[in-house]
């Protein structure tokens, strides 16, 4: 015998092993670049093999074997896919995998965004896509939260998470929590907020798992998570599948919802009907009112395949049945968060209170209730005023300042912008942003301010009017949006600010202050201010959960006649083993 039929054999056949080894370090150094053909392959190895051997010193075979000879390096290990599947197998951790086991609602929530593949129609028939940001219990596979924001949004909600979701105008009475199987009368004895709530859960995360996007990772967001109680954890960069659980839920919501849709935009291009923009009928506030009616009786009642009670294996359960069924076991302990907590969660800077106010990015903020405190320290270590704004309402900010006859030992104190009565029509970060690019500094730092709110209220104008540039009016449309969303804030639970919400109203003999007089000097930021990262850097939209007047003389005499207080936090245990033996 010959010994033939038994003889060891090779995928790469008789290849020689210095072509193998260049073909495959070519293989792996084109993970990252744009696809290419077979033939750059041959050519980049053939001057790989000069470049090591010397010219003509290693030939190649001929282009039908080396074609084979890539598809047996590259098949099954994804060398040769899309570039997009190349980045992704290149991101993905070496194995073995270890499942990720969660025992308890909130124990590990994954937060991601995309942009939602549905067209949406702002004002003044601009049309773009949203942005979408949700917040996935892996424990149950519920849906925390759902914000759907205009594009360009630099803010994500980390308190939206744990803000019961309400029945909005319309909704059928088969959504609310009462006719779902959470077990809504022993909970409303502990929480009264959920009492009108949507069948949603409301689970209070004890990890949040992020990708390192800018919003996610800025120290605006870190601040607000660290306040909660939030524990934070970053993903490598580019690893899709370290959040694999969101990532696969942005693919069901984009099947089994915003595929029937009007103004669906597929996936990509090449998915992408003729007239995608021309079919877009919905605003941005309906789009939003569809995806929250979606997640309560599409979503939330939706049996998941991955969700199993280890008393009934064979059957799979919806979100809310394994949520009723953990929290029988684990408890149920709310936590309501009060107005001052919703300021404290918004982005902070530290810096001194100046003669001429509080300076942020070219806005004064300045009132007299700053008046004993102009050029003082603050009580902290550094001697910086913890100030804290909103770059969806950047129309006031608010301070920290110490107040003795208080428990806590200070209030907080809304502070307006000195030009809120030149613009009056809503605006935010992202807008005023745009208007610093386009005009340019021809005087003074309180003479250039004037210049961009003059620039800033002709933008706004000429956009409602329907005129200027198609950028001119997507800034514009996003500022109303904007605008909208926050006006809905405090029925909707969407925790971004509003312009006039705290903000106090000029006095009478204030009327006519010349808000330039001065010595017309160019004042600087002074060098000792340390501010945290604005807008650019992410921040944590939210708003006071209360709109009754800030107290001190900011207030007025709306405190003074007894404006009811925040109500006190009241935290009950819910008891796991009397509602298991209910179960």
């Amino acid at each position: 015998m010959d010994q033939r039929t038994v003889r060891p054999r090779s995928a790469l056949g008789r290849a020689d092993e210095r072509v193998v080894a260049a073909l495959r370090e070519v293989l792996e150094a084109g993970q990252e670049r744009s696809s290419g053909t077979l033939g750059r392959l041959r050519v980049y190895t053939e001057r790989l093999l000069a470049e090591q051997h010397g010219p003509q010193a290693v030939p190649l075979p001929s282009a039908a074997t080396f074609n084979r000879l890539v598809h047996a390096l590259a098949d099954g290990r994804g060398l040769l896919g899309s570039a997009r599947q190349r980045r992704w197998r290149s991101a993905r951790p070496a194995p073995p995998f270890v499942p990720t086991m969660v025992m308890a609602p909130g124990e590990l929530v994954m937060m991601d965004s995309t942009v939602l593949d549905v067209f949406v129609v702002l004002d003044d028939g601009v049309v773009e896509r949203p942005e979408l940001t949700i917040a996935l219990d892996v424990a149950t596979r519920s849906i925390c939260a759902a914000v759907l924001r205009p594009k360009g949004t630099r803010s994500v909600d980390a308190a939206q998470m744990m803000v019961p979701a309400p029945m909005r105008p319309g909704w059928p009475e088969a959504l609310a929590m009462q006719r779902s199987v959470i077990p809504c009368e022993r909970l409303q004895g502990v929480d009264a907020r959920l009492e009108g709530a949507a069948a949603r859960p409301v689970i209070t995360p004890q990890m949040v798992v992020v990708d390192q996007g800018r919003v996610f990772v800025s120290s605006s967001f870190v601040a607000a998570c660290g306040s909660l109680g939030i524990s934070l954890q970053p993903t490598p960069p580019g690893n899709g599948p370290a959040k694999g659980h969101v990532e696969r839920t942005f693919s069901s919501i984009n099947t089994l919802f915003a595929q029937h849709v009007a103004g669906y935009t597929g996936s990509h291009t090449g998915e992408r009907g003729r007239d995608a923009e021309g079919e877009a009928v919905w605003t941005l506030a309906q789009l939003d009112d569809l995806l929250q009616e979606w997640i309560v009786c599409g979503w939330q009642e939706r049996e998941h395949d991955g969700l199993r009670h280890p008393m009934m294996p064979r059957r799979a359960l919806s979100p809310n049945e394994m949520w009723a069924a953990l929290v029988a076991v684990c408890g149920y302990v709310p936590v309501p968060l009060g107005r001052e907590d919703y300021i404290e969660l918004m982005p902070v800077r530290r810096q001194k209170i100046n003669d001429y106010g509080i300076r942020i990015d070219y806005r004064t903020y300045d009132h007299q209730v700053l008046n004993p405190h102009r050029g003082e320290p603050s009580p902290a270590a550094d001697g910086l005023w913890e100030i804290h704004y909103n770059p969806h309402a950047p129309g006031h900010v608010w301070v920290r300042l110490p107040d003795a006859g208080r428990p806590q030992g200070y209030r907080w104190e809304a502070v307006p912008w000195i030009h809120r009565t030149l613009v009056t029509a809503p605006f935010t970060d992202f807008t005023w942003q745009y208007v610093r690019r386009t005009v340019a500094q021809r005087g003074n730092r309180v003479n250039h301010e004037h210049d961009l709110a003059l620039a800033l209220r002709e933008l706004l104008e000429r956009a409602a009017a329907g005129h200027g540039t198609r950028r001119d009016k997507v800034v514009a449309a996003r500022a109303r949006a904007h605008g909208a969303a926050n006006e809905g804030g405090a029925v909707w639970g969407i925790l971004y600010g509003q312009q006039s919400a705290g903000v106090p109203e000029p006095d009478d003999e204030d009327e006519d202050e010349d808000v330039f007089a001065g010595d017309g000097k160019d004042e600087d930021v002074d060098e000792t201010e340390a501010e945290a990262p604005c807008a650019d850097d992410g921040a944590v939209g939210i708003r006071p959960a209360e709109r009754a007047p800030l107290s001190g003389p900011l207030a007025g005499p709306a405190q003074e006649t007894g404006v009811p207080a925040p109500t006190p936090v009241r935290v009950s245990v819910y008891d796991p083993f009397e509602e298991s033996w209910r179960w």
